[in-house]
C-alpha cells in the first residue's frame, strides 16, 4: 500500500511534465513559468513543512499522517486540471506539495520499523520502486489521456484515483510495531544529533545535486523529445514510460539488493555505491540528449534512467541508521528538506539559452545540468569514511567502523 500511494505521489509529480506542452500553449507561458511550476511551486512548501509533519508522525500515527497527505495532495492534483491562467496553477501546485511533504518521511520509518537492519535497503528500495512506476505511470496516463481527450482530464484523473485511495489506505494499513515507543522527540534534539554527522550533510547534499539533475531531466525531457524530435504527446508517453518502467524498476531493485549485500561488509558502499552510479550516468545521458535518432536516444537513456536512482535504497537506509529509531521519520524529513531545496531553473536557463539555440535550447540546457551528477559522486565518495563512524547501531550505540 505504501508502494501504491508513493506511486501515485510521483504520478501527480510527473504529469505536468507531460502535460507541459498543451499547457503552455493554451495558458500561454514561457519556459521560465512552466520551470517555476515544475520546480518551486511544488518544493516551496513541500520541503519545509515535511520537518514539522514527520515531528508529528513521530509522536503519532504515521499511517494517518500518509493517508490525510494522500487525500490533499491529491485534491490540489485535481484542482490543477481546473486552473485557468499561471497563477491559479501555481498555487494549484503549491497545494500538491503541501500534501505531498507529509507522505515520504513516515512512509520511510514505517518500513524500517517494519524490517531487520540486514533487509532494510531492499524493503526500502522496494517501496522507492514507487519513483520509477509513478513517473512511468504519469507519462503514459498523461500523454494518453491529453491525446486522447485534452491535458484537464488528465489531472482531474490522476487526482481522483489518490482520491479513492485515501479511505482504502487507512482502512487496510496499521500501525506497524514500533521499535521505540512513539514519543514527541524535540525537533532540536534530532537536528543536534545530525549536525554532528558529516555523513548527514555529504549524503544529504549529494542526492540533492542528484534530484537537481533527475527532477529537471523528468520535468524537461518530454519536452525536448516534442521540440527536437518531432514526438506527439502518444509517443512521449510511451518513450519515457518504457524508460522508467525497464531501466528505472532494475535501477531501484538492484540498489537495494547491492546495498544489503555490500553494506553487510563495508557501510562504506551505501554512500560509495550510489557514487559510482552517479559517475556512470554523466556520459550516457549526455548522447541521448544530443542525438536525433529516437531509436538510438532510448538505447542511450535507458541504463542512466536506472542508474540515477540507483541510489534510493542505499541512502535512505543510510539516514535511517544516522540516528535512535524514534527519530526516524524526522531524520528522513531533515534529509529530504536538504534533497529537494534544490534550484529547478531549467526553465530560466532554457530562455536564457534560446536566442544562441533555438528550439534546441531544452536539449543543450538539459546537458548543461548534468554536471551536478558528478558534484553528488563526489560528495557520495567524500561520505564513505563518515559513514562507517557516524552509523548507529540498534542497541543505541554509534558504530565505530565496519561490522
Amino acid at each position: 500500500m505504501l508502494l501504491l500511494v508513493y506511486s501515485l505521489n510521483f504520478l501527480d509529480r510527473q504529469i505536468l511534465g507531460i502535460l507541459a506542452h498543451p499547457i503552455k500553449a493554451e495558458l500561454r507561458l514561457s519556459d521560465t513559468q512552466l520551470g517555476a511550476l515544475g520546480g518551486i511551486a511544488f518544493a516551496l512548501l513541500y520541503s519545509t513543512l515535511a520537518v514539522p509533519l514527520a515531528i508529528v508522525a513521530d509522536g503519532t500515527s504515521r499511517s494517518w499522517v500518509v493517508t490525510g497527505s494522500l487525500a490533499v495532495w491529491s485534491g490540489f492534483t485535481a484542482l490543477c486540471g481546473l486552473a485557468t491562467g499561471f497563477w491559479q496553477l501555481f498555487a494549484f501546485r503549491v497545494g500538491v506539495g503541501v500534501g505531498e511533504a507529509g507522505g515520504v518521511a513516515p512512509s520511510y520509518a514505517m518500513i524500517s520499523d517494519s524490517f531487520p537492519p540486514e533487509r532494510r535497503a531492499r524493503a526500502l528500495a522496494i517501496y522507492s520502486l514507487g519513483v520509477p512506476l509513478g513517473l512511468a505511470a504519469g507519462a503514459l496516463l498523461g500523454g494518453t489521456l491529453a491525446k486522447a481527450v485534452d491535458w484537464r482530464t488528465a489531472f482531474i484523473a490522476a487526482g481522483a484515483a489518490g482520491l479513492v485511495l485515501a479511505p482504502i489506505f487507512r482502512w487496510v494499513v496499521r500501525e506497524p510495531v514500533r521499535r521505540a515507543t512513539p514519543v514527541r522527540m524535540p525537533v532540536g534534539a534530532v537536528f543536534a544529533i545530525l549536525a554532528r554527522k558529516p555523513s548527514f550533510w555529504l549524503l544529504g547534499f549529494a542526492a540533492a545535486s542528484s534530484s537537481l539533475c533527475g527532477y529537471g531531466l523528468a520535468f524537461w525531457v518530454p519536452s525536448v523529445l516534442v521540440r527536437s524530435l518531432g514526438f506527439d504527446l502518444g509517443q512521449v508517453g510511451q518513450f519515457v514510460g518504457s524508460l522508467l518502467l525497464i531501466g528505472g524498476s532494475a535501477g531501484v531493485l538492484a540498489g537495494g539488493w547491492l546495498g544489503d549485500r555490500l553494506g553487510a561488509r563495508d557501510r562504506g558502499w551505501f554512500a560509495r555505491l550510489p557514487a559510482l552510479a552517479w559517475m556512470v550516468t554523466v556520459p550516457l545521458f549526455a548522447g541521448g540528449l544530443l542525438v536525433d535518432s529516437p531509436t538510438l536516444a532510448w538505447a542511450l537513456f535507458l541504463v542512466p534512467h536506472g542508474l540515477n536512482i540507483l541510489w534510493l535504497g542505499p541512502v535512505t537506509t543510510a539516514i535511517q541508521h544516522l540516528v535512535p529509531a524514534e527519530m526516524r521519520a524526522t531524520a528522513s524529513a531533515s534529509f529530504l528538506l536538504i534533497n529537494n531545496l534544490v534550484g529547478l531553473g531549467l526553465g530560466a536557463l532554457s530562455d536564457a539559452m534560446t536566442v544562441r539555440f533555438g528550439a534546441d535550447a531544452l536539449r543543450y540546457a538539459a546537458v548543461g545540468t548534468l554536471g551536478f551528477y558528478l558534484v553528488a559522486a563526489l560528495l557520495g565518495l567524500l561520505a564513505v569514511r563518515p559513514l562507517r563512524r557516524d552509523w548507529w547501531v540498534e542497541d543505541g550505540v554509534t558504530a565505530r567502523g565496519s561490522p
